[in-house]
């Protein structure tokens, strides 16, 4: 537990970092330009995400926020240097720093015009970087209507002066195009995937009905000069879940979504690009058999090892309780029993928005819990490829916060968070 010092100073936890004795040095506290913080508040503490149906805060056709939004990537770029991606005021931000977070340039901006932006909850702008060293910077854009939007996307072939951003969907209906994922294949190309809802609404004139939405991507081979048409991944995902993206260990993509398997079980599926764009077998990845009809908004996070072997941490209800789970995926298997190893809860019955990183043979797990008075930043790390884990409390804070990000850089893994009354924050996880 934090003393009661430790309360007061809201930082105390801040330097348990994993690898014995911790100081002030070894968490850095993201010291973006003033204009990017978030502003001083003291709202009440925050209460854990229920499963039920609510969409995000971000409403739809609502004017330009005002107001400093909390979602926010961050991602190590080949050269080890961090980057952050955030909204304000209508823009989307990028900054830079070349010493793990001590200290940024100057944040540029991304979009010149400002627009509607989801960043917050299961949205966040999203960041990445092409094979020439071009930043990539995408999101969602609300549009009129409750629960729409579109894929905007940006390139900066210098990381400081970003092209006009486009819309990567040939589709202009005014549906959900939202919570889009990106990433960078192997081969160079730039893979955006999202939920769709274009499906959804040609079924309505069909008896029958349909199961969710669909999972869509679009592909650059040009470093994201251009996309070529998008094209449909897999029918029937969960509608508000975020979408995890990484790359399998001959680089090809790989996406895991929350899925609705008949007749109404939200479970989990992961699918394969090859190298024409085109999706493999849609493979069921859990087994929890959750039954509910609503979306918890609480997406899955997913990683590869230097060995092949896919982690995952997921939230589902099973056996009655509600919980964030970690479990290796047995890649190529069929649908079926047994396609998980390891499986088990992580954190207690309050964890919530789970990410995790690997750096080789190790995997990091990170989590925010909320115990009725303070959220808490929580860890685990593994040495083995997940077989066991070590766990740590990284930070604590009394108010809004994000939800955590794990990175690798650098042969370093890392804890990333942002809250109203600390900032962006990053913690290195020592060996």
């Amino acid at each position: 537990m934090v003393s009661a010092a430790g309360k007061r100073l809201g930082l105390a936890a801040c330097f348990l970092l994993l690898g014995g004795a911790a100081t002030a040095d070894d968490a850095a506290r993201v010291s973006v330009p003033p204009a990017a913080s978030a502003a001083p508040a003291s709202p009440p503490a925050q209460a854990p995400a229920s499963a039920g149906h609510v969409h995000g805060a971000v409403a739809a056709g609502a004017p330009v926020k005002r107001t400093a939004q909390l979602a926010t990537s961050a991602a190590f770029d080949t050269q080890g240097r961090l980057w952050v991606a955030y909204a304000r005021d209508g823009h989307v931000y990028v900054a830079r720093s070349d010493d793990a977070g001590r200290s940024f340039a100057p944040e540029r901006r991304v979009n010149e015009a400002p627009e509607a932006i989801a960043a917050d909850g299961e949205n966040r702008p999203k960041l990445a970087f092409a094979a020439d060293g071009g930043v990539l910077v995408a999101w969602t854009r609300p549009l009129a209507k409750p629960y729409t939007g579109e894929i905007r996307f940006a390139r900066a072939a210098d990381g400081l002066n970003f092209a006009p951003p486009i819309t990567v969907h040939r589709d202009r209906a005014e549906i959900t195009h939202r919570f889009e994922s990106m990433v960078v294949a192997g081969d160079g190309r730039v893979v955006l995937a999202w939920i769709d809802k274009r499906d959804q609404e040609a079924a309505k004139a069909r008896p029958g009905g349909y199961r969710g939405a669909a999972i869509y991507a679009a592909t650059s081979r040009d470093g994201g000069r251009s996309f070529l048409p998008e094209r449909k991944l897999a029918d029937h995902s969960c509608e508000c879940c975020r979408i995890a993206a990484t790359l399998d260990a001959d680089g090809a993509p790989l996406f895991m979504w929350r899925h609705v398997f008949a007749p109404n079980e939200r479970d989990h599926a992961i699918v394969r690009l090859a190298a024409d764009g085109a999706p493999e077998t849609v493979v069921r990845a859990t087994f929890d058999r959750w039954k509910i009809d609503g979306c918890p908004h609480h997406g899955p996070s997913l990683a590869v090892d230097a060995e092949g072997t896919r982690h995952a941490v997921w939230f589902n209800q099973k056996d009655g309780a509600g919980r964030v789970f970690y479990g290796r995926l047995v890649a190529g298997q069929k649908a079926g029993e047994g396609a998980v190893e390891g499986q088990r809860p992580v954190g207690g019955v309050r964890a919530e928005h789970a990410d995790l990183a690997v750096d080789g043979r190790r995997v990091l797990l990170v989590w925010r819990e909320f115990d009725g008075e303070w959220t808490r930043l929580l860890a685990e790390v593994s040495d083995d490829g997940g077989r066991t884990f070590r766990r740590r409390e990284l930070a604590v804070s009394a108010g809004p916060t994000d939800q955590p990000r794990a990175l690798a850089g650098g042969g370093v893994l890392y804890a990333f968070w942002r809250s109203v009354g600390e900032g962006m924050r990053l913690f290195p996880l020592a060996p």
